[in-house]
């Protein structure tokens, strides 16, 4: 059995897991704390009550920002500023003397796919993510590219505007539609929900801003599959749970291609198998992958 966690800018899922994935305990959410000892001890209580009752053979972490795999420290920024520079790896092997693995979160959900998912056949796909930002993951031959960098997949980062340069991440996420509304009714409590709820009562403000996120989501997979050619372009993110999410961007991509004849290729979308489970599973496919090859 193995302590997965995935560590998220609000909260810290964590689960018990076998290598299979087929036995799944949920240990539940640890809150985010404000410093990195607070933190730090936090998990190292939930993984001492895991070790109690089960026989753990490791501890697999999912975690925001350019993770460095092999060394464990985690690079670039995330909304969790205190966990870029201290060694999870290294202070939790120390503490446990169990090995431990840690990957950047989409890159955990992309692979928990592949190895746990239900379409495992896959071999080439592309992992997109949509929340506050858009992150992303590409899976090559069944392996994480992480990019020299370790800043493959990240596909947040594409322009979608020529004119100011803003990225995707900064125009066609959750989080800009639902401000497209607050902005627009002066109401900061509008949440994503509401908006949607709102566009199916005929609000035209909600079904306009919908209607530009699912062109950003179009134009956004587009240019992935272009740009790579995966088998797949798998989604997620709250929003993904939407039951005519796929629909929609397939709708809009429709129209794109018809206004232009050079857009041949139809992407293969596809929603995510676990949900918001999905980076506890990918953490524990690289953690096999890692030490049990």
């Amino acid at each position: 059995m193995y302590v997965c966690l995935d560590i998220g800018g609000s909260s810290v899922k964590t689960a018990v897991m076998s290598a299979d994935g087929s036995q799944f305990y949920s240990l539940g959410l640890l809150p985010t704390c404000d410093d990195f000892q607070s933190f730090f001890k936090q998990i190292c209580v939930c993984i001492e009550k895991a070790m109690n009752i089960y026989k753990i053979q490791g501890i697999a972490l999912s975690a925001p920002g350019a993770v460095d795999w092999e060394t464990g420290v985690i690079h670039g920024t995330s909304a969790l500023a205190y966990i870029h520079g201290p060694n999870l790896k290294e202070l939790l092997f120390d503490k446990f003397q169990l090995p431990v693995s840690i990957e950047n979160d989409a890159n955990c959900a992309a692979l928990g796919e592949v190895f746990f998912g239900e379409n495992t056949e896959i071999r080439d796909l592309a992992f997109v993510v949509c929340g506050t930002g858009i992150g992303g993951a590409i899976i090559k031959n069944r392996e994480i590219h992480r990019g020299i960098h370790l800043h493959g997949g990240e596909f947040g980062y594409l322009i979608m505007n020529p004119l100011t340069f803003q990225t995707w991440s900064e125009v066609g996420t959750t989080r800009t539609l639902v401000e497209e509304v607050r902005n627009h009714y002066g109401d900061q409590s509008i949440d994503g929900k509401e908006v949607f709820a709102r566009s199916k009562l005929g609000d035209e403000i909600c079904q306009k801003a919908i209607d530009t996120f699912y062109t950003f989501m179009a134009i956004g997979i587009l240019n992935v599959q272009y740009a790579y050619d995966p088998e797949y372009i798998l989604v997620s993110g709250a929003i993904s749970q939407q039951g005519d999410f796929v629909y929609q961007i397939n709708q809009k991509i429709a129209t794109i291609m018809e206004r232009n004849s050079a857009w041949t290729i139809v992407p293969k979308i596809m929603k995510c198998t676990h949900g918001k489970d999905a980076n506890l599973y990918g953490a524990l496919a690289q953690h096999l992958n890692e030490y049990c090859d």
